[in-house]
């Protein structure tokens, strides 16, 4: 049979979009509350535009916080702290509006205390997650995301360490991988747009521009990936000086697959952001990808995607199915039981097993929410990306395919 070649495309977005710059001021604010009170009940949705940003949700939390503090705070780390730049956390309007969590909801997820009553706690919704890995990569992501999230990353460095001269904090990356069956053989393209100051408006500026930003991003980037016959973009519109949220009109939850697989995958539709780990639809697509790659690392499968399904109130998932495309070493139902023996899948079970009430989420909220690395994160590897299950899974999947 011919060799089936085909070209997947994935894109991410800067710390400096304005679903990013939104996505982070949701969970800055998370985090905060965690601090002063881990039991703390969050859904918070920020919306960013021209010299505003605006909070808003439901809330329940045992402490004080300065919530317009954080969004300035928050706001000036991405890079907009001055009028030029079209936003400026020193002098933007904040506005807070936040109520007290619906008590219909607080009924099916508050427990009394001890252990046992605890594991009782239901999902905060009803919803399906799903959680991905593959061998693509060393970080078991996939090549066109993770060469993405690295795009965007590296424009931040670039533009904080002022190697190229003018940067600004909105942009966005593309890559086009050439695949042969699962294994991806080459770059065909990829496409940067970065916002930048007036001295990069010219055309000869910007042919100067996609000459920098090849040499001090896309090459450094892609590394061995990078061949002559790639093709490189860079802001294809010809000028990118209006941009953030004066550019755009700025969400939290906007950008679900940049926050996941880059399109490999399926995805259940919910976004992270401003979610404390009650809500199912952050803390149960964690821990797919726990199981995923955890399944992977193992040898178990070459690719693995993982679908937990909840009920609104009730503490164990609605169905388990693991899904490893032809790749696994068993049947993917009796993978499926192995699953089940080896993680707890329960609201309180995956919150108490990855820690996720401890104040991390902020540095979440860019460049992606998997496959990121120790440095990256501030106090060390996320802890749905550790592989430290995969012997015990291995194991536990020999005994299933015995019985």
């Amino acid at each position: 049979m011919p060799a089936d070649f085909h070209t997947f495309t994935s894109e991410s977005v800067s710390m400096g979009h304005p679903d990013k710059m939104a996505d982070q001021i949701s969970d800055a604010v998370l985090d905060a509350m965690l601090a002063v009170d881990p039991a703390s009940r969050v859904a918070c949705e920020t919306l960013v535009t021209t010299g505003l940003a605006v909070v808003a949700g439901e809330v329940t939390c045992g402490g004080y916080v300065d919530i317009p503090k954080i969004v300035r705070e928050t706001v000036l780390r991405v890079g907009y702290d001055s009028a030029d730049k079209g936003f400026d956390g020193r002098s933007c309007g904040v506005l807070v509006t936040l109520g007290r969590q619906s008590p219909d909801i607080a009924r099916g997820v508050n427990t009394k205390s001890g252990a046992a009553k605890k594991r009782l706690q239901g999902a905060g919704d009803q919803g399906m997650m799903f959680g991905y890995a593959s061998r693509e990569t060393r970080q078991l992501m996939p090549l066109p995301i993770m060469l993405s999230h690295r795009l965007v990353a590296r424009q931040a460095e670039v533009r904080r360490d002022n190697i190229i001269k003018g940067l600004r904090p909105d942009a966005k990356s593309q890559v086009a991988v050439e695949y042969e069956g699962r294994t991806p053989r080459k770059i065909v393209n990829v496409v940067l747009s970065t916002q930048h100051g007036p001295e990069w408006n010219s055309d000869s500026a910007q042919r100067k521009l996609h000459d920098a930003v090849t040499k001090h991003i896309v090459r450094p980037v892609l590394g061995d990936w990078w061949h002559d016959g790639i093709k490189v973009f860079v802001n294809p519109t010809g000028r990118f000086e209006i941009g953030g949220p004066h550019g755009d009109c700025g969400l939290t939850g906007r950008k679900i697959i940049v926050d996941t697989y880059g399109g490999r995958g399926r995805h259940g539709g919910g976004a992270f952001s401003g979610k404390d780990p009650s809500k199912v639809a952050r803390s149960a697509a964690y821990m797919a990808r726990f199981v995923a790659k955890n399944i992977v690392a193992a040898e178990l499968a070459d690719v693995c995607e993982v679908q937990l399904a909840y009920a609104i109130g009730v503490a164990k998932p609605t169905s388990v199915l693991v899904d490893t495309q032809g790749t696994g070493k068993i049947p993917d139902s009796r993978l499926a039981r192995a699953v089940e023996d080896n993680f707890d899948l329960t609201p309180f079970g995956i919150i108490e097993s990855l820690g996720l009430l401890a104040p991390i989420y902020a540095h979440t909220a860019y460049h992606g929410h998997f496959g990121r690395e120790p440095d990256e994160c501030g106090k060390g590897t996320f802890s749905w990306e550790r592989t430290n299950v995969a012997a015990a899974l291995r194991k536990s999947a020999v005994r299933v395919r015995s019985k």
